[in-house]
């Protein structure tokens, strides 16, 4: 396979800026694999393609204020930090700029001094490693300093930071939202336990890699990035138990897919564990315990769109991509989304 195959033509003009209110009034695109018809809705209507007895995994983790606007100490040169890893207590993985000014002992200054940073290391993958330096809580630091990081083809200001975050985000250690979550509110979710879905929590911490382009021509070559995830006991038996008894399982968001597929085994049975993944889920990869994904329109030649068309066949990912676009869909973090499965007819 080439990543040109997975290319499509997006107007600038689509791609969403802003969130719309209030988060269910989205629209979604509902994608049946049994004959590749495609049906439009308004979000909250995800219920009534819904059954008692399915399973609906979340991804619970929360986005940090990762964005850190500086100065080096040395020179006054401002500067910008994104935190990327957590390695150890004071010391992460970075994106900084301008990368090629800061080097291994340099020091930059947040909030005049409130929060200092040493740069110790270079990564692999072209970023630092750097130790902050501090007095009291990092976390509160992180929070009064930082700014939330928008992807790149945000340009507009959030006034509300939440509306980056899902309504069930527990966990910090996020650069990026799992923005298909970002569709439900408190109601609606109380509303899919009440008809007797299982909403069972997971996590899988979103890095930036999420955005990074495939620079492959062979889609075979590319290697994915590194994510830590977490699969429960508990959350294990749920899902587990609930496919036994004919029940569906339904991901919201690709970086829940990931981490279900990375947690089961070939028999489809979903195994509690954490750790990191840098699963690559293709056309021609066997999804052994996904029967559902909601997920958002991702960009062209991503790996998330491979990950689409390996859940829906790459021709019918694309022609359902150029309905979209001919039907005016809203694209990527703050835009519409996708349910995508077999057997998907209103209850």
């Amino acid at each position: 396979m080439r990543t040109k195959d997975f290319d499509y033509v997006l107007p600038e003009k689509l791609i969403a800026q802003t969130p719309v209110e209030p988060r269910d009034s989205s629209r979604i695109m509902v994608c049946n694999r049994n004959d590749n018809k495609r049906e439009g809705r308004i979000f909250r209507d995800i219920t009534e393609y819904l059954r008692p007895g399915d399973v609906m995994v979340i991804n619970q983790t929360r986005v940090i204020p990762a964005r850190l606007l500086g100065v080096k100490e040395s020179t006054g040169v401002p500067t910008e930090f994104l935190l990327l890893k957590r390695q150890d207590k004071d010391t992460w993985e970075a994106l900084v700029k301008p990368g090629r000014r800061l080097h291994a002992g340099d020091t930059v200054s947040f909030g005049d001094g409130l929060l200092r940073a040493e740069i110790i290391d270079n990564t692999d993958a072209g970023g630092r490693v750097v130790r902050f330096i501090y007095e009291g809580v990092f976390e509160n630091l992180l929070e009064k300093l930082g700014e939330m990081p928008l992807p790149p083809y945000i340009h507009e200001k959030l006034e509300d930071p939440n509306r980056y975050q899902t309504v069930y985000a527990k966990l910090d250690g996020s650069a990026a939202a799992p923005t298909a979550g970002l569709h439900f509110t408190p109601e609606l979710l109380k509303k899919v336990e009440e008809m007797g879905v299982t909403v069972v929590p997971v996590l899988l911490h979103v890095g930036l890699g999420t955005f990074r382009p495939v620079k492959e021509d062979d889609v075979d070559n590319h290697v994915m990035h590194s994510e830590f995830y977490e699969v429960t006991e508990e959350a294990a038996e749920k899902i587990n138990t609930a496919r036994k008894n004919g029940g569906r399982l339904l991901c919201i968001g690709t970086t829940s897919m990931r981490t279900i597929e990375t947690a089961a085994d070939d028999d489809g049975i979903v195994h509690a564990g954490s750790g990191m993944t840098n699963i690559f889920i293709k056309p021609g990869v066997k999804i052994k315990a996904v029967d559902l994904l909601l997920t958002n329109f991702h960009l062209p030649q991503s790996t998330l769109l491979m990950l689409v068309s390996a859940m829906m066949g790459r021709d019918n990912a694309l022609e359902a991509y150029q309905q979209a676009v001919e039907e005016r869909y809203r694209f990527f973090s703050f835009g519409d989304c996708m349910l995508i499965g077999k057997d998907l007819v209103k209850g």
